[in-house]
This record gives structure tokens, sequence and C-alpha cells, in this order.
């Protein structure tokens, strides 16, 4: 059985109602078009490089507008609406960078929170701390679709191959991995590593991302992209914001890992010690 999906491509900016209007408009269209299962990048909500504003405009899931009206969304077009991630408050200090997946009936039939925090200095000189106002999650998460199992990742997460084995191995076929990829890393990266991630665990993955030039300065680089358990690229959008609809056989997820049985071929084994001489 096939289903018909969309990833929403955005530029999101500081402005959280804008931010909500413009994905709401794009999802509409997606919907319209027939997919049944939508997924926004990572911070649909808001793009604010501005720490201290950030920390001082985000509200709780619970009182956060996106969340209602992704909800209400969700249930009047009756799709899987996947909010990649949003920014939400976690407690004074902290935030969180979390991906909540609603079912046609508006309920959160799914919440993970980032594992992976992008703690980075850039060649570039621009340095990247996201562990100074987000807090990890701690819990990797599989959501039950009508058409088989998903496993939730954001971004950064696409550089550790060992949740998503861990995703496959408790039964994921399908892999989101919504984002916001500086230019220079989505350059040299984003293709080969989600490729890679749909070949280890001979799953489809579902990756939308943010594109273009922010409000804040910061440029992201788009490429939202569909691979299949083969590692074959079957969709993908240029740098600016749009849709992108594609259908999505399940089958080929079976077919493929009997193709190459890598996740049953694994084995356990120890490390021994370094060996030789020691200088």
């Amino acid at each position: 059985m096939s289903f018909k999906a969309a990833l929403i491509q955005m530029c999101s900016g500081v402005e959280m109602a804008r931010n909500l209007r413009d994905a709401s408009s794009m999802i509409r269209d997606a919907a319209a078009r027939g997919a049944q299962y939508v997924l926004t990048p990572e911070v649909t909500n808001i793009f604010e490089s501005d720490r201290q504003r950030l920390r001082a405009v985000v509200a709780t899931e619970q009182d956060d507008a996106s969340v209602a009206g992704f909800s209400r969304l969700a249930q009047e077009l009756g799709i899987w609406l996947h909010a990649g991630s949003l920014a939400l408050r976690l407690s004074e200090d902290k935030l969180v960078n979390r991906s909540l997946l609603f079912a046609p009936d508006g309920t959160v039939a799914a919440r993970y929170d980032k594992i992976h925090l992008f703690d980075v200095d850039m060649p570039s000189g621009e340095r990247i701390r996201e562990s100074d106002f987000f807090a990890p999650g701690s819990e990797a998460v599989v959501a039950t679709l009508p058409w088989g199992p998903l496993g939730l990742s954001i971004c950064y997460d696409m550089r550790f191959p060992k949740l998503y084995n861990v995703l496959a191995n408790a039964g994921a076929m399908f892999m989101a991995v919504p984002a916001a990829f500086t230019v220079p890393t989505g350059q040299a990266h984003w293709h080969v590593l989600l490729r890679a991630r749909a070949i280890e665990t001979g799953s489809f993955v579902f990756a939308s991302a943010q594109g273009g030039a922010h409000e804040s300065g910061r440029h992201t680089f788009g490429h939202s992209l569909a691979v299949n358990p083969w590692g074959e690229i079957i969709a993908e959008l240029a740098a600016e914001p749009g849709i992108l609809p594609f259908e999505v056989d399940e089958g080929l997820v079976n077919r493929d890992r009997g193709r190459i049985p890598a996740l049953k071929n694994a084995r356990a084994f120890n490390l021994k010690p370094p060996q030789g001489i020691a200088n």
C-alpha cells in the first residue's frame, strides 16, 4: 500500500504569527494535492538568532499558538501533520527543540525532543551553541502511522547513525529529518548523510528544510528531499520555500531490507585494546 506525502520548505522569520500563516498556507496546498502526511522543517515557528529574544518570546507547548494552530489544521484537513520542530519553553532557563506529530483528529500522536545539540565553531567564524539555551532530549521515538512506523529525529541528529539504527531495529520504516542546515555544511554533507541513513537502515528518509536568507542574516541550505530505502533521491527542491509532493511505496522497505539484510546481519562485538608498542 502506498501513500502520498509532502515536505514543506520554509524560510521562517522572527514573527511567529507570520510563520504559522505561511506554513498553514503551504500545508493546505499540499493536502489539496492529495498529501496524507505532511512534514514541516526544523524551528517552523520561529527562526531567531538573538537567543535572548528567543527565550523571551517562546511559549510552552500548552500555550504555543503554532501547536494549537497545527492541531486544528490536522483535524480540518484530516491529515497526519508533522511539525518538524518547534522552539518551545521547557523551564524558566531552558527551551526545547520539539517535534510534534498530529493525528488527523488533531491530537498529538508523538513528541520528540532533539537529542544531539549543535555546538559548533564554523569555518566562517560563526559560533553556534544550541546547548546554551536548549535542553537535549534523552529518548528515541517511533510513532505509528497507518502505513508503518515512523522514526523521529531533528537536523544534527542525522550525523549520529546509531540513533537511526536503534529506530530501524525498533521497527521504523520511515525516518523524518526536519532540518535547518547551514549553507557550507549543506553543500558538503546534506545529500550524502541522508542517503547514508536511508541505505544503512533500509528506510525511507523524509527531510524537510529551512531554505533561503532569513531576517536574522543567516542563510540556510534548503534542498528538502525524499530518499528511498535503496538510497535513491526520489524528490528534491532547490533552495527557496516550496512544497515537495511525492509518493511512498512502503513495500520497498521489505524488498530492499531483503536485498541487503544489514539489520539482521549485524553482530555484537568487543573492542580489543590497542595493540603494538607504545612510544
